[in-house]
C-alpha cells in the first residue's frame, strides 16, 4: 500500500481509494489518519471506495464504525462502494452488512444471505424445510415415523435418508435461528480473532473464531445451541459472541489453516541448525500431523505443505533445489503450480524431515531413495509415496499423494458418456477374455481398473490382482505386490496366480512378452483378465501386443476389448462463462450453428487457470467377428485405424469435442491432451 490514500472531491462528497490489503498496523494508521484529516478539514461526507482492496480485518471495521460515529456528530456520514465478494462476506458474517450505523452505497448486488430473512423462531424445522421446497410432506411423515424408533434429530435423519442435503439443513437452521449461514474460505478469519481462543479448545469445541470488532467476537459454529460451549468461549475470550453457522467439516478444515497450517511463507523457517537437531532427535508419532502445531518451524512447514496439498487436491508435490532458491510445486489436475519459493539453505532440513517421516536414511544423499508414509490430516488418512533423486544442487523430492477419499471406485463415477459406459459394462460382463486399458502415464488407467474390479467383486468370485504398487486396498479381493528386487515379477506372479483358481485377474501393467503371453493364455482358458498398456490410442494397444510377439490369431481370440482414455481439466464452476465461438473455430470442428461453449475466466479457487477438477474422455473398441477377421491377417496400424473409422467407433477426439459442446471443457484442453492438429 502506498504512503498516501488517493482522494478526490465530487461536490460535497470526498472519495477515498486505498489500495491493497488493509491488514497490518501501518495500513490501519494510514487509513485512520486520512479519515481524521478529512474530519479536521470539515470534509464530512466520505465515501470509501473498496474496489482495489483485497482484504480487510477487524481493526478496519472498528475504524469504519468509529469514523461513522464521529462524522454523525457533525451531520456527516461514511459510505462504502465497490466491495469485493470477500469483503461483502466479511461484512455479512460480522453483522455489519445490515447495521443501521453504517451506510452502504452502490451495493446493488449485495448478496445478503438467507439468514437475513425474518427469523422464524415460531416454526418447526420441518415446516421451514417444507416451505423451502426441498422435501415433501410424505417424506417428512416417513422421517417422523422413523424418529419414533430412532431418537435422532429430524434434520440428521433427513440428511441420512438422502431426502435433503447438508446445505439444505444448514440453510433451514439458519432461517429458524436467525443466524447467518456462510461457506468458509480463506480470508474469512483473522489472527487477532484466532489468537483469542487456543487451538486445542477450538478443536475440542469445533468452532472457528473469525473476527474481533471492539468487544464482539464473530464465531463460526455448527452447533449454535450448545450453550455450555458458548459460555466457555465467552469466559476465555472476554467477548460477546456473534454467531455464524457453518459446516462442521469446513470448520475443522479451516482450523488447520487458521492455526498455523497453510498460509506458508519463508519466514516460517528461521533456525535451520536447531530444526535439524530437533528432526533427528524427534521420537514422537509423526502420523497425526494436525496435532503437531507448535513444533519446530521446519516441522510446521512440512506439515503445512502436506496439509495444503491434500486440501487443494494435489496428486504430487515437487520439492526441488536450484542455485538460488528451493521451489515447491503442486501438480493439480495434471498441471504444476508454484506454491512456495524459499531460500536454498533450508532445503536439507526439509529433505531430512521428509526422510525421517518415511523411515529412510537421512545421511544417504548420493543414491536415490524410495519410501512411503501415512498421515492423518483433515480427518482422513492419506498415503504418500516418497521418491528422492540426487541432483547437482541437491536432492529432488517428489511425494505422490494417494488420498483414498478422492479415489473413484465406481464405474458410474468415471465420467463416461452413456454409450461408453454401457459398452464398458458389457465388456466387464464377459465371463472370459482380455480387457486392455491404455493411455499415457497419468491418464487414469489404474483408476479405471480399480473401478472395474470394484464393479465385478462378489463373494462368489475369486478376484486376484498383481500390482506395482498396491495403491488402494479393496475388500474381498486378493491383492499382491510385485517385488523385482527378489525376482518376483509380473510374469512370475501371474504364473502362480493361475494356480490359485482365479475367476478374474487384474495385472497392473503388461510390460514384456512373457507377461503378455501368460495374460493371453489365461484369457483363452476361461479367465477374465484386466490390464493396462502405455499406448496413445486403442488400436495402438493391439499393434503393441502383436509387436511383443503374440500371434495375431491368439490375440484375436483372447481379446474382449480395448479402452483408451485421457484426463482433461474441467472448466472451473466458480468462474465459468458462456460465449459464442468464432465462426472459423466452429467451422473447423463442425459445431452446429449458434453453439455456445464455455471457458473459465480464472479465479482464486482455480489458481487463476480457469479449470478445476478433471473428467475422462474415452475410446472403446469391442472385439467382434469383423475385428477378429482383420486381426488374424496381422494388420498394420493404418489398416486398423481405417477399420475403426469404417465401423463408426467414437474416437477420443470426438468424445472430447462432445464435452466441449456440453460446456464441461474447452477445445484447447482437448487439443492439449490428445495432441490433435
Amino acid at each position: 500500500m502506498s504512503q498516501t490514500i488517493a482522494s478526490s472531491n465530487i461536490g460535497v462528497m470526498t472519495y477515498l481509494a486505498p489500495v491493497g490489503a488493509l491488514v497490518d498496523e501501518t495500513q490501519h494508521t494510514l487509513l485512520e489518519e486520512t479519515i481524521n484529516h478529512c474530519i479536521a478539514t470539515h470534509q464530512l461526507q466520505l465515501v470509501l471506495d473498496l474496489e482495489q482492496i483485497s482484504l480487510i480485518d477487524g481493526r478496519v471495521l472498528e475504524i469504519m464504525l468509529e469514523a461513522n460515529d464521529r462524522l454523525a456528530q457533525f451531520g456527516g456520514n461514511l459510505k462504502f462502494v465497490n466491495p469485493s465478494n470477500l469483503i461483502k462476506d466479511i461484512l455479512v458474517v460480522t453483522g455489519l452488512g445490515d447495521a443501521a450505523t453504517l451506510n452502504f452505497a452502490g451495493f446493488g448486488d449485495m448478496h445478503m444471505l438467507e439468514a437475513h430473512m425474518p427469523v422464524q423462531h415460531h416454526k418447526r424445522l420441518g415446516e421451514i424445510i417444507l416451505e423451502m421446497g426441498v422435501a415433501t410432506e410424505t417424506q417428512l411423515e416417513s422421517v417422523l415415523n422413523l424418529q419414533s424408533s430412532n431418537p435422532s434429530l429430524m434434520g440428521k435423519l433427513l440428511v441420512n435418508q438422502g431426502i435433503i442435503t447438508q446445505a439444505n439443513l444448514m440453510a433451514a437452521i439458519s432461517l429458524q435461528l436467525g443466524i447467518p449461514y456462510i461457506a468458509l474460505r480463506t480470508g474469512l478469519y483473522e489472527d487477532a480473532a484466532t489468537n483469542l481462543l487456543p487451538n486445542p479448545i477450538a478443536r475440542r469445541l469445533k468452532v472457528l473464531p473469525m473476527f474481533k470488532v471492539h468487544d464482539t467476537l464473530t464465531l463460526a459454529t455448527a452447533d449454535p445451541q450448545n450453550i455450555t460451549a458458548l459460555d466457555e468461549i465467552q469466559d476465555i475470550t472476554g467477548c460477546k459472541l456473534h454467531l455464524v453457522l457453518a459446516h462442521q467439516e469446513e470448520i475443522l478444515k479451516f482450523q488447520i489453516e487458521a492455526y498455523g497450517g497453510n498460509s506458508i511463507s519463508p519466514e516460517l523457517v528461521e533456525n535451520m541448525a536447531t530444526d535439524l537437531e530437533l528432526v533427528e532427535q524427534e521420537q514422537a508419532d509423526f502420523n497425526t500431523i494436525d496435532e503437531m502445531a507448535g513444533g519446530s518451524p521446519v516441522v510446521n512447514l512440512v506439515n503445512g505443505l502436506i496439509q495444503r496439498a491434500v486440501r487443494d487436491g494435489a496428486s504430487d508435490m515437487h520439492i526441488e533445489c536450484g542455485r538460488s532458491r528451493t521451489l515447491v510445486r503442486f501438480r493439480i489436475d495434471g498441471v504444476l503450480y508454484e506454491v512456495l519459493s524459499t531460500r536454498t539453505d533450508l532445503h536439507p532440513a526439509i529433505v531430512s524431515r521428509l526422510k525421517v517421516m518415511a523411515n529412510l536414511d537421512i545421511a544417504e544423499r548420493r543414491l536415490p531413495q524410495d519410501g512411503r508414509l501415512q498421515v492423518v490430516t483433515q480427518g482422513r488418512t492419506v498415503d504418500l509415496r516418497f521418491s528422492s533423486l540426487p541432483g547437482i544442487n541437491g536432492e529432488k523430492i517428489v511425494l505422490r499423494v494417494l488420498d483414498k477419499n478422492h479415489s473413484i471406485l465406481d464405474v458410474e463415477k468415471l465420467g463416461m458418456s452413456v454409450p461408453n459406459l454401457a459398452l464398458l459394462k458389457k465388456l466387464l460382463g464377459r465371463s472370459h477374455g482380455l480387457i486392455l486399458v491404455t493411455g499415457p502415464t497419468g491418464s487414469g488407467k489404474t483408476t479405471t481398473l480399480y473401478a472395474g474390479i470394484n464393479h465385478l467383486k462378489s463373494i462368489e468370485k475369486n478376484i486376484v490382482t498383481i500390482e506395482d504398487p498396491v495403491e488402494f486396498q479393496l475388500d474381498i479381493i486378493n491383492q499382491n505386490q510385485v517385488n523385482e528386487s527378489i525376482g518376483l515379477s509380473f510374469a512370475k506372479m501371474l504364473k502362480h496366480v493361475l494356480r490359485q483358481d482365479p475367476d478374474i485377474i487384474m495385472v497392473g501393467e503388461i510390460r514384456d512378452r512373457e507377461t503378455a503371453e501368460i495374460a493371453v493364455q489365461a484369457a483363452l482358458t476361461g479367465h477374465l483378465v484386466l490390464s493396462t498398456l502405455h499406448t496413445n490410442d486403442a488400436v495402438g494397444a493391439l499393434t503393441r501386443i502383436m509387436d511383443m510377439g503374440i500371434e495375431p490369431y491368439l490375440l484375436s481370440s483372447a481379446l474382449a476389448g480395448v479402452v483408451a482414455q485421457r484426463l482433461m481439466r474441467q472448466i472451473c464452476p466458480a468462474c465459468k462463462t458462456l460465449y459464442l465461438p468464432p465462426p472459423d473455430l466452429a467451422a473447423k470442428f463442425h459445431w452446429p450453428e449458434g453453439s455456445r461453449i464455455a471457458r473459465g475466466r480464472g479465479c482464486s479457487s482455480c489458481y487463476d487457470s480457469g479449470y478445476k477438477g478433471r473428467l475422462g474422455i474415452h475410446e472403446i473398441i469391442e472385439s467382434n467377428e469383423s475385428l477378429q477377421r482383420i486381426m488374424v491377417k496381422n494388420p498394420t496400424k493404418d489398416e486398423l485405424q481405417a477399420f475403426v473409422v469404417a465401423e463408426g467407433y467414437r474416437r477420443l477426439f470426438d468424445d472430447g469435442m462432445q464435452r466441449v459442446l456440453e460446456g464441461r471443457t474447452t477445445a484447447e484442453e482437448v487439443m492439449r491432451v490428445i495432441h490433435a492438429d
